[in-house]
């Protein structure tokens, strides 16, 4: 692959990559406004021991034990509050691009953090298994938030340095990661559980939604009824294979970032519900987190304005 020509950023690209990480920085403000409530502080605690469920491997529940009796020494309240406040730090970095350089590292590690314990490494991987969770993939955009934006990040940003472009070593690692991620996703798909069940994944979808989500994920019902679940469930394996495959390989990567975008928002107000259903101090997804396939679309969007043709007929190259 040819490298990518980076060094001079365009202003408009980096305006454009400045947009979608103050983007990505409201839905992580949102999620701390979520946290921040005293229900989810309340039962912190009992959330955070609620990804021991039998099916998780034996050292994985040794390791998930130990870390809730850690929480338990310090204070389940305590560590939420914490949570709070490095989710509201985070977000606020985010927007105003104050810190970032640094603390996009505390992003990644904080939600690594959280996708070993609360998240459970996103298992157990049993039946009806779909995806490796939620927090992993906000670490992969902290990671593209370092390799992408700060050091493109001065067209929207209270923080200014040096103008340069992002590096092409690093967003090839991050577009590498999100292959690994989709082809993840694409192994699950592919089990014959989830090809004659996923439409059961829509129906679920709609317990405890308001009736507007309930009415819209409705409408998909009798289309896929009518061309089969086996069907729909062949397409949602075949399409998530070929995401992984561009990402991993390059193929075709311009009309398939676009592809797996739109099919990543599809998920998300389908199968996902939106994220929810909403509660006080709850959504639908584990961490107060408004779902996990919409946050695979700020990843598809950083590639996109990276990937995108500049103007004047100058073209970004392929890392």
């Amino acid at each position: 692959m040819t490298s990518l020509a980076m060094a001079a950023a365009s202003p408009e690209q980096r305006r454009r990559i400045g947009t979608i990480r103050i983007v990505f920085a409201l839905i992580c403000l949102a999620n701390t406004f979520l946290q921040a409530n005293s229900t989810y502080i309340d039962h912190f605690g009992q959330m955070f021991r609620a990804g021991w469920v039998d099916g998780q491997p034996a050292w994985l529940m040794l390791y998930g034990h130990r870390m809730a009796l850690w929480v338990e020494r310090l204070g389940a309240s305590r560590v939420a509050i914490a949570t709070v406040i490095i989710n509201g730090g985070l977000a606020l970095s985010l927007l105003t691009g104050l810190g970032l350089r640094y603390l996009t590292w505390v992003g990644v590690a904080y939600n690594l953090w959280l996708w070993s314990t609360v998240g459970g490494l996103g298992g157990p991987y049993t039946q009806g298994a779909t995806d490796p969770g939620t927090a992993i993939v906000y670490a992969l955009i902290f990671v593209f938030v370092f390799v992408g934006v700060t050091r493109a990040w001065e067209g929207v940003s209270w923080s200014y340095g040096t103008v340069s472009g992002p590096s092409a070593n690093g967003v090839r690692i991050g577009r590498l990661l999100f292959g690994a991620l989709w082809a993840f996703d694409a192994y699950w798909k592919w089990q014959p559980f989830f090809l004659t069940h996923a439409i059961t994944f829509l129906q679920q979808a709609q317990d405890g939604q308001p009736a507007w989500i309930v009415v819209y994920i409705g409408w998909f019902l009798p289309i896929i009824d009518r061309i089969g679940p086996l069907v729909f469930g062949v397409f949602a394996a075949v399409m998530e294979t070929a995401i992984a495959l561009s990402l991993l390989t390059g193929w075709c990567l311009r009309w398939m970032l676009w592809a797996g975008a739109l099919y990543s928002l599809g998920l998300w107000t389908t199968a996902e519900g939106w994220g929810g259903p909403y509660g006080i101090g709850f959504t639908g997804n584990k961490g107060d987190v408004l779902g996990t396939i919409n946050i695979y679309l700020f990843a598809f969007f950083f590639l996109i304005i990276l990937f995108a043709r500049k103007r004047h007929g100058e073209t970004t190259r392929q890392p």
